[in-house]
């Protein structure tokens, strides 16, 4: 699949992408620099994101900047605004997408499983906001802030507590700020994503034999699962100047599948009790 938007669409835009060395998050960036946009990315794991850069970086005119970041850590975070506008003099998006999860029966987990992922999808989220977003008021900058959501931000899904309480306090922030920063002329927007799977992320969330069994095509009334472009078609529209107006909407991607059954992941029901204990042990190994 092409590209939607015309050449040089992100000329001179700068956009800073939380996860943005593997996944969606790579796609993304990847797609932001051939429009002409330079990107910073960010993760915790440096290697990763030197050599996306490395890669990116060989083959486009605009740049990719990798900067080592744990979401969590508001230290870290002021440290990424801090390079990337010694590095280009400013930043005009941000894109939310650093996400953690995992499935699990609610009563198998702990607090702490609650805080790994709660820490990074709604406190990083607010960490980066936060952060830059009191610079472009204090600078009267124009902002814009896109943050990946999911449709269970506001069905619900069992299995995903812990990600569907952070997503949906994410959800939230986008509406609310949407408002109350309008006046700054910051925009806020969200997208939810449909299934679009990736190697690294799926098996982590679908290990073993539960991707093949719950094959997330299956759930979906178009037949097929979403193809990366697709997302990034749409992430390059909202962050770029044609979509000046829309302002505190979340766009669902997915092939009409939470209209079909709303909670993404309600279907795990099916799952036994000595499933989800091998699921445990598995992941505990990694």
């Amino acid at each position: 699949m092409k590209g939607m938007l015309k050449e040089n669409s992100l000329r001179n835009k700068v956009i800073l992408v939380t996860g943005g060395g593997s996944g969606l998050g790579k796609s993304m960036v990847e797609y932001f620099v051939e429009l002409g946009a330079n990107v910073i990315i960010t993760s915790r794991r440096k290697e990763l994101l030197d050599e996306v850069a490395k890669k990116i970086n060989a083959e486009n005119k605009s740049e990719v900047f990798p900067v080592p970041c744990d979401v969590r850590n508001i230290d870290e975070v002021e440290k990424v605004v801090d390079e990337a506008y010694k590095k280009f003099g400013k930043v005009d998006c941000l894109i939310n997408n650093a996400a953690g999860n995992f499935i699990s029966p609610t009563e198998r987990l702990s607090t702490r499983a609650f805080d790994a992922i709660i820490d990074i999808v709604l406190k990083g989220t607010i960490n980066f906001t936060l952060t830059l977003g009191k610079k472009w008021i204090e600078e009267k900058i124009n902002g814009n802030v896109l943050n990946i959501v999911t449709t269970y931000s506001w069905t619900g899904s069992g299995y995903v507590v812990p990600s569907a309480c952070a997503k949906a306090g994410v959800l939230s922030l986008t509406r609310s700020l949407a408002v109350e920063w309008a006046k700054y002329k910051i925009r806020f927007n969200a997208i939810a994503p449909g299934p679009f799977p990736t190697k690294g992320a799926w098996e982590r969330l679908l290990p073993g034999d539960l991707k093949d069994k719950f094959d997330p095509s299956k759930k979906v009334p178009v037949g097929r699962v979403g193809e990366h472009q697709e997302l990034s078609n749409l992430a390059a529209y909202l962050v770029s100047d044609y979509s000046s107006y829309i302002n505190g909407e979340v766009i669902t991607i997915d092939g009409a599948e939470w209209l079909k059954g709303a909670g993404q992941f309600n279907h795990l029901e099916m799952v036994s009790d000595q499933m989800w204990d091998m699921f445990e042990m598995m992941r505990k190994k990694k």
